[in-house]
């Protein structure tokens, strides 16, 4: 239904009749009223109304990737060359990102969990670097979310923090501790490769990786997930394997969130959920946050698969996780000279993603993410500054101010409540 115009609620009442069952708490009391008919509006007319609500909400990009020497001078929040920066954030309308702490899978070793979180403190420093001593005066750190409502009211931009690969606690439960106290507000449970935790969407056969070898999550992997509730943290399940996360929605209390995974039914990527596990998030009552990187989003072409080999050969490419930080800058340059040759996927196909799990779960369940600087990007939303190209196109389809709300941030918003009241229960009846 690429570049369609999709009814609204509001539109759609007016056809359904009794026959149809409404969402649950489809409205949650937000403005309700009917936008105009999409199909009489102008493309003027659309972009206005489109800035005029991307105005009015609270942008929340819930995955951006960070190097690990950022807030450095080598690599300057405000203005480094990269997909998000801080003037990228302004000009782009992006209000809030979750800025990530990133350590690729390596062997399980006593040597390798050190190292991991070494990696790890060193990307938390510098998150705090950027909001605490750089730029306080444009980005706040949000531990709660409340938080994020305050420093957008404030006039900030809004940093938070997510960990991408639950490798970095290794088999140290208190670690989790240790980080929730640094502002980690969910962890995804893998990554590329498996760990003690869960099971990989893509298992690295290179680390002696066996598809299922954990039976989805481990038994470590309940008392992380545990831990995870009683703490707070939101539990991820973006790239682990079908298994695993359907594992973790059934063992978390709380809702849970996919940081920035696609739809199965749209793109049969192993990264994207299916429609069994979009059900099964909605009945947890968690997000998904529709990805925007390319190969998720849409198939690539047999000769843009044959340039992106000829990249990897070029640079030596062995996994993301052993890139060097020049690799991986070469990489990235690369991808984005692959994008000026085949045109791969745009913002009407990513914006497709969305339109199939609010169609089949409902608009409360469905969220936005990026994955810039981790391989995300798409033509019309290349970096934080084409932020609006999202929300314009989100308007075109015929979404509502309400609708567009919660997709933005409202969503992220509410699971995010939900683990900091779990949290609050949990130590209440422990203490």
């Amino acid at each position: 239904m690429s570049g369609s115009v999709r009814l609204a609620p509001s539109f759609a009442l007016i056809l359904c009749a009794s026959a149809c069952t409404p969402a649950p708490d489809s409205t949650d009391g937000a403005d309700a009223s009917v936008e105009p008919a999409v199909a009489l509006m102008s493309e003027a007319e659309i972009e206005r109304r489109a800035r005029e609500i991307h105005e009015a909400v609270i942008t929340i990009d819930t995955h951006d990737d960070i190097p690990l020497d950022f807030a450095t001078p080598e690599v300057d929040p405000l203005d480094a060359d990269r997909q998000v920066n801080l003037e990228k954030m302004r000009a782009g309308g992006l209000d809030a990102g979750f800025f990530i702490v990133y350590c690729g899978q390596t062997e399980r070793t006593p040597a390798n969990y050190e190292a991991a979180k070494a990696c790890a403190r060193t990307k938390f420093d510098a998150i705090h670097r950027m909001t605490d001593e750089m730029y306080p005066d444009l980005i706040g750190l949000a531990y709660t979310a409340d938080d994020v409502e305050r420093l957008h009211d404030e006039g900030k931009l809004v940093a938070a923090i997510g960990i991408e690969n639950g490798y970095v606690i290794g088999r140290d439960l208190s670690l989790l501790e240790t980080y929730h106290a640094l502002g980690a507000r969910y962890v995804t449970l893998a990554h590329n490769g498996n760990n003690d935790i869960a099971d990989s969407a893509q298992p690295n056969l290179g680390f002696g990786d066996t598809p299922g070898e954990n039976g989805g999550i481990s038994e470590f992997g309940e008392q992380v997930i545990a831990e995870m509730n009683r703490l707070g943290i939101l539990v991820d399940v973006s790239h682990v394997s079908k298994e695993a996360s359907l594992d973790a929605m059934r063992l978390s209390r709380g809702p849970v969130i996919a940081s920035h995974s696609g739809a199965h039914a749209v793109n049969p990527h192993p990264r994207n959920m299916d429609d069994e596990q979009l059900m099964a998030l909605r009945e947890n009552g968690g997000v998904m946050q529709a990805v925007a990187l390319g190969a998720f989003v849409k198939a690539p072409s047999q000769e843009e698969r044959d340039a992106m080999a000829a990249l990897r050969d070029e640079i030596g490419f062995e996994s993301f996780s052993g890139m060097t930080d020049e690799q991986r800058d070469a990489f990235r340059a690369g991808v984005l000279a692959i994008r000026d040759r085949f045109p791969g996927a745009n913002v009407a196909d990513f914006v497709d993603h969305i339109d199939h799990a609010v169609d089949l779960i409902g608009i409360d369940y469905v969220g936005i993410s990026s994955d810039f600087d981790g391989g995300g990007g798409i033509e019309g939303w290349a970096d934080a500054s084409e932020t609006l190209n999202v929300t314009i196109e989100l308007v075109r389809r015929g979404y509502s101010e309400a609708e567009i709300r919660k997709l933005w941030g409202e969503n992220t918003l509410r699971i995010w409540r939900a683990a900091e009241d779990l949290a609050a229960e949990l130590q209440g009846s422990s203490g």
